[in-house]
């Protein structure tokens, strides 16, 4: 049964290890930075100040902020862009259903 449960263990963690959830803002926006986005489960979460690290944001073609990017093995899968008010409308949820929806499909 150790075993078992290891194996399980290994497996949840690479799993999580291979979809990540970046956003994308800046600084001077900061008072639109998406709060629930360090709450996602089963994902690796990274932040980018895009005016600290503009290499990132051309290599992913940030063009408006807050951004928020999900990965899955290093492939963008879907993309979330603030609109003209500078805040995002996607919801927690309906990120986080895409993020489930990654971790099943590689069961």
């Amino acid at each position: 049964m150790k075993n078992l449960t290891y194996i399980f263990l290994l497996f949840a963690v690479t799993v999580n290890a291979q979809i990540e959830v970046i956003q994308y803002n800046a600084g001077w926006n900061s008072g639109n930075d998406v709060e629930w986005c360090e709450k996602l489960t089963d994902c690796e979460i990274s932040y980018v100040d895009i005016a600290a690290k503009p290499k990132q944001q051309a290599k992913n073609k940030i063009e408006v902020v807050p951004t928020i990017i999900i990965f899955d093995d290093g492939e963008e899968i879907e993309r979330f862009e603030a609109d003209i008010s500078f805040t995002i409308k996607a919801t927690r949820e309906e990120i986080q259903e895409i993020i489930d929806e990654l971790v099943v499909n590689k069961f």
